[in-house]
């Protein structure tokens, strides 16, 4: 089997109540198969990180930020995966983003990309979910996180580890 290799930058959006956004997914091809996921997508040729993070923000929630206002790299993690019929090898990029009230009530998270839904979740909703939530333990990695942005810190970025969704779904 073909995997294609893709890079993504995903995007933490965190509110004012430290709420984080994240979209639902769905694989056709699998009926019932379904998980949440943090904005953000592949990097197109040409693109910086930065910049697909801020475009796949506006293609998802049509909320225009500044890449300047994405934190530095927080995250990074390998995944194998498959979803409708296709194979992925996928390096991911995480950063975080503070939103505020208003913009979270200018969003349209109706978008071709949420088609599935979305939902606000606190940390305390992501630890006991029995939903699959992607990357895993993000109930235990976000609060950290949330932390060393308030105390703008200048910590390397935390390797998540390397994973193979499709052996382990959950």
């Amino acid at each position: 089997m073909m995997r294609r290799k893709r890079s993504t930058s995903r995007v933490l959006l965190v509110d004012e109540e430290d709420r984080l956004l994240l979209l639902c997914g769905r694989d056709p091809r699998r009926p019932g198969a379904r998980w949440w996921f943090t904005v953000g997508g592949g990097v197109e040729p040409g693109e910086s990180p930065i910049q697909a993070a801020v475009r796949e923000t506006w293609e998802e929630t049509a909320l225009r930020i500044a890449g300047d206002r994405l934190g530095p790299l927080a995250w990074t993690r390998q995944t194998l995966f498959s979803v409708d019929g296709r194979f992925y090898d996928q390096y991911e990029e995480y950063r975080l983003a503070r939103v505020t009230a208003d913009e979270v009530r200018s969003m349209n998270v109706e978008t071709e990309e949420a088609r599935y839904g979305h939902r606000w979740w606190t940390v305390p909703e992501l630890a006991v979910t029995v939903e699959t939530v992607r990357p895993k333990g993000m109930a235990a990695l976000l609060p950290g996180l949330l932390t060393a942005a308030e105390a703008d810190t200048g910590r390397a970025p935390l390797h998540l580890g390397d994973f193979d969704e499709d052996a382990d779904p959950e």
